[in-house]
C-alpha cells in the first residue's frame, strides 16, 4: 500500500507555533463514498466497519460510524451531511452534530483488483483539514486499512522494525547516517519506507545496502562482513639469525628460513665449490702461449 501524507495545520488546531495538532478524543466517520456519492454496497460497509475499528485502536478515541451517524443525520433532518464529498466545512458541521473533535472522510476508488481509499482528517473546531492519507489496499508492506488509519491519526506510530544479525561482534550500525548501536543490537524502530543501512568494523569491509521497512513488520537483514586480507607488519630484516625481526603471517618462520638451515646451505655450497676446484686444477691450463700461422 502506497501511503502519502500532506500536513496542513491551522492556527486554531495548533495553539503554539510548530505544536502538533490536538489528538482526536471522539471521531465521527462519515459514510464512505465512491465517485462523489455515498457507497451503500456490502463491501463498502465492511470496509467502513474495519476502518472505524482501526481508527479507534490507533487514536484511543471513541469512533462513531455507520448506523449511528446515519441516525443522527436523519434526526437532524440534514441529509446533505451524508454527502459532504470531502468538503472540510461540511464535515465540521457533521462533527458538531455528532459531538466529535474530529471527522474522517473516506472515498473508495481504483480499477479492477487495485483498490485505493483516500482518507481525510478534519478538525471540527477549526473546520480545517489536518491530514490526508492514501491507502493502496493490495500492497501488504504498507499495512492496508490499519496502516492508513495509523498514518492518518498517529503518523509517528507509522513504523516498522529493522532486525540486523551478524556474526561479527561490536560492528557499528548506521541508518540514514545516524548511529543506532553496535552488534549484537535489538530491533530498530524506523518509519515505513526506504532507508540506507551501513555496518562497519575496523577489521572488515563495510556493508552498505538500502532496505525497505514495512508497517508493523520485522525486516530481517543478515549482514555478512568480509574481513581484510592478512598483511605482514614488517617487510624485511637487516640480519639473519635467531633474533631476526622478520614477522611472518602464521606467527613462525618456515624451517628453510631458520638460521641454522641457511648456515647449513651456505656451508654445503662452499664445500662443493672447493671440491670442484681441486678436481679440475690438473687438467686445465689457465695460462698458455704459442704462435698461430696462417695456412699455406
Amino acid at each position: 500500500m502506497a501511503v502519502m501524507c500532506a500536513l496542513a495545520g491551522s492556527a486554531a488546531a495548533q495553539p503554539k507555533s510548530g505544536a502538533p495538532p490536538a489528538k482526536p478524543t471522539r471521531i465521527a466517520l462519515a459514510p464512505l463514498s465512491t465517485l462523489g456519492a455515498e457507497d451503500t454496497s456490502a463491501a463498502a460497509k465492511k470496509l467502513e466497519s474495519e476502518l472505524a475499528r482501526e481508527l479507534a485502536a490507533a487514536s484511543g478515541a471513541r469512533v462513531v460510524a455507520g448506523d449511528d451517524v446515519a441516525s443522527e443525520i436523519k434526526k437532524a433532518k440534514k441529509p446533505l451531511l451524508r454527502a459532504c464529498d470531502g468538503d472540510a466545512g461540511c464535515l465540521a458541521e457533521l462533527g458538531k452534530l455528532m459531538g466529535a473533535s474530529h471527522v474522517v472522510f473516506g472515498e473508495v476508488g481504483g480499477l479492477g483488483n487495485v483498490q485505493v481509499v483516500y482518507l481525510v482528517l478534519v478538525d471540527v473546531q477549526s473546520g480545517k483539514e489536518v491530514r490526508r492519507a492514501q491507502v493502496q489496499m493490495d500492497v501488504a508492506q504498507e499495512g492496508g486499512v490499519k496502516g492508513g488509519a495509523v498514518r492518518l491519526v498517529d503518523p509517528d506510530g507509522y513504523t516498522g522494525r529493522l532486525v540486523i544479525t551478524t556474526p561479527v561482534k561490536d560492528a557499528v550500525i548506521y541508518v540514514d547516517g545516524r548511529r543506532v548501536g553496535k552488534s549484537p543490537a535489538p530491533a530498530v524502530a524506523l518509519p515505513v519506507g526506504s532507508h540506507a543501512l551501513r555496518v562497519t568494523h575496523p577489521e572488515h569491509r563495510d556493508f552498505v545496502r538500502f532496505v525497505e521497512v514495512g508497517f508493523d513488520q520485522d525486516t530481517p537483514v543478515a549482514v555478512e562482513l568480509t574481513p581484510y586480507g592478512a598483511v605482514e607488519t614488517e617487510l624485511g630484516a637487516t640480519e639473519v639469525g635467531p633474533k631476526s625481526n622478520v614477522t611472518y603471517v602464521d606467527g613462525k618462520p618456515k624451517w628453510y628460513r631458520q638460521w641454522w638451515a641457511i648456515a647449513g646451505f651456505s656451508a654445503a655450497a662452499l664445500t662443493g665449490a672447493v671440491i670442484i676446484g681441486v678436481a679440475t686444477a690438473d687438467g686445465v691450463d689457465f695460462d698458455a702461449s704459442g704462435t698461430v700461422r696462417p695456412p699455406d
